[in-house]
This record gives structure tokens, C-alpha cells and sequence, in this order.
């Protein structure tokens, strides 16, 4: 029965329920891609020109048939859909966290901190309003 507790335990950390959820949206997500990749972008590659096939491209040495045609067609596969994500996720995503992350305050030259309680100061102050430390000149 303790080995059942232990596995529930794991089963049920955030993390691992994170990661399944994480698996299932990849998984979704890469028909999304993929469908955009064939439907979409493919078409527009035919319409300038025809759609690129590479599988009967090989070659052969000593009775072995190297078939690089087929590694073409996935690298060019590959490469458009690297290019989908990077256009039509990775970029749109960017500039949102970019519109929403706050700018760090600036920082005040007219002010130090205090030793003592680390409130704000004056530059010029001897000591902390708020603690009542004696400041050096240095500090």
C-alpha cells in the first residue's frame, strides 16, 4: 500500500500533471503546424513555382541505393515548418510579453540606501528618517 501512496504522490505533483498537459498540447499543436505547413505555405511555394519533389533523386554504390531525394523533401519540410512557428508563433508571442512586461523602475541618482533598515534616503542626508542611523559621508 505505501508504493500506491508514493505513486500517487509523483502522479499527482504539479509537475507531472504540467507535463502531460505540456504533451498533449504539443501533440495538437504539431497537427496545427503541420496542416498550416501543407495547406497553406505549400501551396503558395506551388503558386510561384512547382512544389518541390525530391523522392526519386539517389544514387547507388557498390548495389547500395542511397536515397537522398527523400532526406531532401524532409529537410525542406522541416525547414518550412521552423520557419511557420518562428513567423506565425514565436514572433507574435514575443512582441505580447513585450507588451506586458513592465519597464524596471528607474533608478533615482537623488537617493541612497540606508544601511541600517535599507529605507531611501536623501543623498545628502547625515541620518535615516526612518531608522535615525547616523550616515557617513561614504555610505
Amino acid at each position: 500500500m505505501k508504493a500506491l501512496h508514493g505513486f500517487k504522490e509523483f502522479v499527482l505533483r504539479g509537475n507531472v500533471i504540467d507535463l502531460a498537459v505540456g504533451v498533449v498540447i504539443g501533440a495538437s499543436f504539431s497537427g496545427l503546424v503541420t496542416a498550416l505547413v501543407k495547406d497553406i505555405i505549400m501551396p503558395i511555394v506551388g503558386a510561384f513555382g512547382k512544389v518541390p519533389n525530391f523522392s526519386s533523386l539517389s544514387f547507388a554504390i557498390n548495389g547500395s541505393r542511397f536515397m537522398y531525394g527523400d532526406f531532401l523533401n524532409v529537410l525542406i519540410s522541416f525547414l518550412l515548418v521552423a520557419v511557420a512557428v518562428y513567423f506565425f508563433v514565436v514572433l507574435p508571442v514575443n512582441a505580447l510579453v513585450a507588451r506586458t512586461r513592465k519597464d524596471p523602475s528607474p533608478v533615482d541618482l537623488n537617493t541612497k540606501k540606508c544601511s541600517e533598515c535599507l529605507s531611501d534616503i536623501p543623498l545628502h542626508a547625515t541620518r535615516c528618517a526612518h531608522c535615525t542611523t547616523k550616515i557617513s559621508k561614504t555610505a
